[in-house]
C-alpha cells in the first residue's frame, strides 16, 4: 500500500521540479534549440549533397540556409525549425524523472539515460524534419531522383517523430526510467 506521505512528497517534488526546470527552460531553450538544429543540419547537408550556407537564430526558430549547386548555379533553401516545436515537453520531463526518483535505483544513471534519449528524440524530429523538406523540395526541382519509398521513409520518421514521439516524450522517458530502474518490491515472507 502506497503511503499519503510518499504520494505527496512525489506531488511536492512533481510541482517543484515543473516550476523550476520551467524557468530554467526558458532561459536556456534557443541555445538548446541552436545547438541541436546546427548539428542536425550538419548530417543533413551530409545526406543530401548539400552545404550549410548559415544558422541563424530568430526569436524561436533556427533558420538554416543549405545550398546545392546546379548546372544554372547554386540553389539556396532556407528551413526554420521552430524551437518550440519539439521542446515544449522539456519541462514537464524533467518533472516526471524528478518524481520518479522516489521510486528508482541509480539515479544518477537513470537521468543521464532519459536525458540522452530526449536529445536523441530532439535530435532526430529536427534532422527528419530537415531531410523531409529538402528531400520534397530537390525531388519537384528535378535535382533528386523522384523515391516514392525515400519520400515514404523521410515522411514517416518525422511524422513519427513529431506526432507520437515528441508529444508523449514526458510519459515515455518516465515510463522507460521507471521499468529499467525501479526499486524492487520488497517481499513479505509469510510465516505458518
Amino acid at each position: 500500500m502506497i503511503h499519503k506521505s510518499l504520494i505527496l512528497k512525489t506531488v511536492v517534488i512533481f510541482l517543484a521540479a515543473y516550476l523550476i526546470s520551467l524557468i530554467l527552460w526558458i532561459q536556456i531553450k534557443d541555445t538548446y534549440g541552436y545547438g541541436i538544429t546546427a548539428t542536425a543540419s550538419m548530417l543533413v547537408a551530409e545526406v543530401k549533397n548539400a552545404k550549410v550556407e548559415e544558422i541563424r537564430q530568430e526569436k524561436d526558430a533556427v533558420i538554416t540556409s543549405f545550398s546545392r549547386w546546379m548546372r544554372q548555379g547554386d540553389m539556396l533553401v532556407e528551413l526554420a525549425c521552430k524551437t518550440s516545436s519539439y521542446t515544449f515537453n522539456v519541462p514537464l520531463t524533467f518533472s516526471i524523472m524528478a518524481s520518479l526518483c522516489l521510486f528508482i535505483t541509480r539515479r544518477r544513471r537513470a537521468c543521464a539515460e532519459a536525458a540522452l534519449l530526449l536529445v536523441a528524440v530532439h535530435f532526430i524530429y529536427v534532422f527528419s524534419m530537415g531531410a523531409e523538406h529538402l528531400t520534397v523540395i530537390y525531388m519537384g526541382k528535378g535535382i533528386e531522383a523522384v523515391s516514392r519509398l525515400k519520400l515514404f521513409l523521410y515522411q514517416f520518421l518525422w511524422g513519427f517523430t513529431d506526432n507520437m514521439l515528441i508529444r508523449c516524450e514526458p510519459f515515455l522517458i518516465g515510463f522507460y526510467m521507471y521499468i529499467r530502474f525501479r526499486k524492487p518490491i520488497p517481499v513479505k515472507s509469510q510465516h505458518r
